[in-house]
């Protein structure tokens, strides 16, 4: 049988503990009691575990084993801020293919007024990616950093294989890139950090300020992509190789 799974904010190595509307809906809606069974991701890890006190204002589990779960990708999404609905649909379907990170990035062309806004999205943005995670059944949830220029994100240092998609580029593809990666990572997984530029693109400064950190561009294809579109295609192409 598959069982709920519930993502503790707070955990020792004995117990976990839900708040805040995960508890509320625990207590509320499933009418949750002590010896309930469920599984409970604390700490990157998943657990099998028991309700051992029930409020509407906080769940307490007794954690009784270990249960096997797939780690994150080691992939960081860099994404230029842009409509907030796609972006939404987006850091959804991103947490469910096991993205790692996402770094909201104010591009030369982001539309200002969400530039302005995006700070107090972040949240908004974080409650996403916890509802996808336990959608999906993940064993984390992944960082969404808070949002920076993008020049201060790409001047930024990393142990990552650092890659820009960009439309301009036509002869190196980012499976060459990726199949790059893991052939120099040998029996260990490469982390990879993947870059998408705003509507219209980016501008020519920016492309030379990812070329001289160090960002190596790369093509998806032809064909012209929203940037949620274009994350989730990259995803699966680097998800292909190190799945």
């Amino acid at each position: 049988m598959t069982r709920r799974r519930w993502i503790a904010e707070h955990w020792d190595e004995a117990t976990a503990t839900l708040t805040g509307t995960q508890a509320e809906h625990m207590a509320r809606v499933l009418r949750a009691q002590p010896g309930m069974e469920a599984h409970v991701v604390a700490g990157g890890h998943v657990f099998h575990a028991e309700v051992a006190a029930v409020t509407p204002q906080e769940v307490r589990f007794n954690l009784l084993s270990e249960i096997d779960a797939e780690p994150a990708l080691p992939i960081t999404l860099a994404v230029s801020i842009f409509k907030f609905d796609h972006m939404e649909w987006g850091i959804e379907k991103a947490t469910e293919l096991g993205v790692a990170a996402i770094a909201p990035l104010i591009a030369r062309r982001t539309e200002k007024h969400l530039a302005q806004a995006a700070e107090k999205r972040v949240e908004r943005w974080r409650r996403i990616a916890l509802e996808a995670a336990k959608q999906s059944r993940r064993s984390d949830i992944p960082i969404i950093y808070e949002p920076v220029p993008l020049a201060q994100h790409v001047r930024s240092l990393s142990d990552a294989t650092r890659i820009v998609l960009a439309e301009q580029e036509r002869s190196t593809t980012l499976r060459s890139l990726v199949e790059e990666a893991v052939t120099l990572a040998s029996n260990r997984m490469p982390k990879l950090e993947l870059a998408f530029g705003p509507e219209g693109g980016w501008a020519p400064d920016e492309e030379a300020l990812f070329d001289a950190n160090g960002w190596r561009p790369a093509s998806l294809g032809p064909r012209i992509l929203r940037a949620e579109t274009a994350a989730i295609a990259a995803l699966a192409v680097v998800a292909s190789y190190l799945e």
